[in-house]
């Protein structure tokens, strides 16, 4: 599957690697400035703790190495680079003083679970855009994936990257959001967390595959399976916090919600704040009032309402933008997806 996927995009997948490895050399990025022999140690040191938690996963990146001449920890950067943020922020090696405030490219999508209590038809939802730096929407694919011996899946994801967003075909849906964490450790990113979740047959099983990991850095994850059991999980390398999603709507964007949480979170910058506390309003309003349909749920991730909208648009001076969204109903194993920004493009339809 692995090499697959990179004779396919053999030429992509490089690009994107160096732009990544470059920007976790960057203290605008991650809070420290690192030569690229040190960020490439790191990503080296992460590659045991992905072999002991997705042997098959590991493979796959071999297969993409194999096919792209990339290295492993270059392909554990371009896939984890959000969780690796974190990582390099909080590594003894390269501590400094007065670190830089977070980027706000790193944490501008907005995610949701609706209950089936709460929608039109009584089947639950999982939606939520990706927003990250423009310069990532050309790299946005939607992979479909059947393991040997395994559970098919869908997930959208970027050229190289294991998975992001996704559903299986025993009706497990599983995405994230970026949240800022201060407490990144070696060890495992968030895509290879995903695609275990991918490879669950049931809920408990996969809620087990976030909250047993020794995670690498600071994520929000979101759970909803075919009989529209929820959950939310507020992700930090050092501690996390699992809320059941029974009832009603949940909407999580980039800040912490749990003081527990929130004491290793990183300094961000005001209107990174200001955006993500504005979006989770904005979608808590739409959302509360139940009786959600799918209209309304494209209509949200297309949303332009507030100062600073759920459909985020490339400006200077950070240029970042929603690059893709995805809504799923686990119940009938759809998934609509869009490339590029909701409000400009069109959504399609897929099963898995």
């Amino acid at each position: 599957m692995g090499y697959r996927h990179g004779q396919a995009y053999a030429d992509q997948i490089p690009e994107l690697a160096e732009e990544r490895v470059r920007l976790s050399s960057d203290k605008k990025w991650t809070g420290r400035t690192l030569a690229r022999a040190e960020v490439l140690a790191l990503g080296r040191a992460c590659l045991p703790y992905h072999e002991a938690y997705a042997p098959a996963l590991m493979a796959e990146l071999r297969g993409m190495s194999q096919a792209t001449g990339v290295g492993l920890p270059e392909l554990v950067i371009l896939n984890g680079f959000t969780d690796f943020i974190d990582t390099v922020y909080n590594t003894d090696p390269v501590v400094q003083s007065s670190p830089a405030p977070a980027h706000p490219g790193a944490d501008n999508c907005t995610a949701f679970i609706v209950s089936p209590d709460a929608t039109v038809d009584g089947y639950g939802f999982y939606g939520q855009t990706w927003d990250m730096h423009d310069t990532a929407t050309p790299f946005v694919i939607l992979l479909r994936g059947k393991p040997a011996g395994g559970l098919s899946f869908l997930t959208m994801t970027i050229v190289g990257c294991v998975g992001m967003i996704g559903m299986n075909e025993a009706g497990i849906a599983v995405g994230v959001n970026n949240i800022l964490g201060g407490d990144g450790q070696v060890g495992v990113t968030w895509p290879f967390v995903v695609r275990q979740v991918l490879a669950q047959d049931n809920i408990d099983a996969a809620l087990a595959c976030i909250t047993e990991a020794k995670l690498a850095g600071a994520h929000n994850y979101m759970l909803i399976d075919a009989h529209g059991r929820g959950y939310n999980v507020e992700a930090m390398a050092s501690r996390c916090h699992v809320q059941e999603v029974a009832h009603g709507s949940m909407v999580h964007t980039n800040h912490c919600l749990l003081p527990r949480n929130i004491e290793v979170e990183r300094e961000r910058l005001p209107q990174s704040r200001l955006s993500s506390e504005t979006r989770l309003s904005v979608a808590q309003n739409r959302l509360d009032s139940g009786h959600i349909t799918l209209d309304d749920l494209v209509a949200l991730t297309r949303n332009h309402d507030a100062s600073s909208g759920i459909c985020v648009h490339a400006e200077e001076p950070m240029w970042i933008e929603s690059c893709s969204a995805a809504i799923m109903r686990p119940a009938t194993h759809e998934m609509w997806a869009v490339w590029g920004n909701p409000c400009q493009n069109e959504y399609e339809r897929f099963a898995v």
